[in-house]
């Protein structure tokens, strides 16, 4: 490996150990309510298989459920708020820009459906292993979202997710015909039709363990390495927006820097190959749209990865993104109390 490979190994290393980084917390300084980093006592413990220990994450039992209650996912290689070993878990802010805008604290909840993090310390290639799957994440889901129905008595949820978050709601709806329970899905820069990480080039840096080692046969390439996986074949043949679920998708622009779906470089992160897993040429700029939904194209969202100026973390942090899905969310019709449809 040349001298070069293994300097953009150290910078790939670095941004799958810390996740996506972004801007301070978005709290209203006259307000002093923040946004917890655990659940209420009476709230079920659920585990984590893979993990060997509880799921993390944040919720609250404080105010009232009149709005329905929110879901955030973080994306893949993240965690919901800042651990010892991912400092950002910036999805956190994300509520906490709810809570500031009218939420209550018993309305806000999140999922670390992979843990803290920090078992990648022994093995970075679990970024793209087993535990890191949409199959692994999904039955945490199923459980996390009944528990917080029956923890606030809500009838439905919305969600809010990043990246790989967006598909493992997906998955989860589509394997429960869940889409009563969900009023809404806001979807942000999430892999539908697959990545461009898993390409067998010698040029795809994230191949190499300190890159998480997305190899064509790793777990995660299984899933998302073209858009023709048995998994998203299956998930989008029973069509990408199904109701009575509303659906927005957010997404950086199709042909400007994302380094999930673009090859072009994405802040410090040089580009990769346009290729799938099979090492066909393959375009992948428009995986993250939603046949149906709702969709707000934007660009120049590296601003907002105070680390490494990658659109694909900064989308998450953006101002545009937070009050989007907030509109969104609160201009739709129906309370918590109501069935889905209505």
């Amino acid at each position: 490996m040349t001298t070069k490979h293994f300097r953009i190994a150290a910078i790939i290393a670095v941004l799958l150990q810390f996740g996506a980084p972004g801007l301070a917390s978005a709290a209203s300084p006259g307000k002093g309510v923040e946004i917890g980093a655990k659940f209420p006592d009476r709230f079920p413990v659920i585990g984590n298989f893979y993990l060997g220990k509880p799921v993390i994450g944040f919720g609250s039992d404080i105010g009232g459920v009149e709005h329905v209650p929110v879901i955030f996912l973080h994306g893949n290689n993240d965690s919901p708020f800042a651990t010892a070993c991912n400092p950002f878990g910036r999805i956190q802010a994300f509520a906490q820009f709810f809570l500031d805008h009218g939420y209550h604290l018993s309305e806000l909840w999140g999922l670390g459906y992979q843990g803290d993090q920090c078992d990648l310390a022994q093995d970075n290639t679990h970024r793209s292993g087993i535990s890191h799957t949409t199959a692994a994440a999904v039955p945490l889901l199923r459980e996390f979202v009944q528990a917080v129905l029956d923890f606030t008595g809500a009838k439905r949820v919305d969600i809010v997710a990043h990246s790989l978050g967006v598909t493992v709601a997906r998955e989860w709806m589509l394997q429960d015909n869940a889409y009563r329970k969900v009023r809404a899905l806001v979807a942000i820069d999430g892999p539908n039709h697959g990545i461009i990480d898993c390409s067998p080039s010698p040029a795809n840096i994230f191949q190499l363990a300190s890159g998480g080692g997305f190899t064509p046969s790793s777990a995660v390439c299984d899933e998302y390495g073209s858009d023709h996986t048995q998994l998203l074949t299956v998930l989008n043949a029973a069509g990408e927006t199904p109701g009575p679920t509303r659906y927005l998708v957010i997404r950086n622009k199709p042909g400007t820097p994302d380094f999930v779906y673009n090859s072009l470089a994405d802040g410090v992160l040089p580009g990769v190959p346009a290729e799938d897993r099979d090492g066909n040429p393959h375009d992948f700029t428009a995986s993250a749209g939603l046949a149906g939904a709702e969709t707000l194209d934007l660009v120049g969202q590296g601003q907002f990865d105070a680390v490494l100026a990658t659109a694909h973390l900064g989308i998450l942090n953006s101002p545009d993104t937070r009050n989007a899905a907030l509109r969104f969310l609160t201009s739709l019709r129906g309370r918590a109390d109501q069935e889905g449809g209505d």
